[in-house]
């Protein structure tokens, strides 16, 4: 149920899962990731018409500073709207979850996210289900924007290219078709970033990275001649991404400074070119 804009109660009858790996896990999560099911014929005319199944992030566990790692998710997710609009859509909102089998509440903030198939139908293309794609058959500018977004917010968990197990491909990178032929991949589940910086967020051992604060760039050499570019916008959106920080109401001090600190310190990278030519264009993949 929720309150609409007239202040009235709406209500659904719903089907609710739960989803995902990491979080799932009891030892790591309190509170897992869930699926919600809604019923088309309820959403008419509501927040949610023409919805149907539905993500939503969730608060892992019962704490301020997992309540501020959702709303910094869903900021990732914001600032990646600002950059393109081949990128999942979001809503933040408050949830309050009922035990009835202990009649407790909880409070916290969660986010619902854009369906794939809704996203499809807004971008002209359609999910691919595929275990594992070519560089090559990607967008290179596209792939460019995905790929130094994520070293922005500081992400190594993804692939653009490969399959996680019981995933589609990719790993927190979805793949679309396009009217211009090549795949768009776009990417998702942010809490394992250092913009982030959940509590239970930990670097890929892979990498040898000390936290989730370290960046990484894992883009494509063959993308290397798109940097400039792909660099500019992120320039040009600069005061906006920085907006979206500090207005954002639900933030606490402390976390809107971090985040901001963070930001600042991606910018002081790519505003010098021997960072970019070291950092970026040297740790490229091939």
């Amino acid at each position: 149920r929720y309150l609409n804009a007239d202040g009235e109660t709406v209500e659904f009858d719903v089907q609710i899962r739960a989803r995902g790996n990491w979080r799932r896990n009891p030892e790591i999560c309190a509170f897992p990731p869930l699926r919600i099911n809604f019923r088309k014929s309820q959403t008419d005319g509501t927040l949610f018409d023409k919805q149907d199944k539905m993500k939503l992030v969730t608060h892992c566990n019962n704490s301020d500073r997992y309540a501020q790692a959702v709303v910094s998710e869903y900021l990732a997710y914001r600032i990646y709207n600002a950059l393109t609009d081949y990128s999942f859509r979001v809503r933040l909102v408050n949830m309050t979850y009922v035990y009835t089998d202990r009649n407790e509440t909880t409070n916290s903030y969660a986010v619902f996210i854009e369906h794939k198939d809704r996203l499809g139908k807004r971008i002209d293309g359609e999910p691919v289900e595929i275990e594992r794609v070519d560089v090559s058959s990607i967008y290179p500018e596209n792939l460019s924007l995905a790929s130094v977004f994520q070293y922005f917010i500081g992400n190594t968990d993804f692939s653009p290219i490969a399959t996680a197990p019981d995933e589609d491909c990719c790993h927190n990178q979805a793949l679309f078709t396009s009217a211009a032929g090549p795949y768009r991949t776009i990417p998702y589940d942010f809490d394992q970033t250092g913009l982030v910086d959940a509590e239970h967020a930990a670097p890929n051992p892979r990498f040898g990275l000390p936290s989730v604060k370290k960046r990484l760039y894992r883009g494509r050499c063959v993308n290397n001649a798109l940097l400039p570019e792909t660099l500019q916008r992120f320039r040009d959106k600069r005061e906006e991404i920085e907006a979206l920080i500090e207005n954002q109401p639900e933030l606490t001090t402390t976390t809107r400074r971090n985040m901001l600190k963070y930001v600042e310190s991606f910018y002081e990278t790519i505003d010098n070119p021997r960072r970019v030519e070291k950092r970026l264009i040297e740790d490229c993949l091939p």
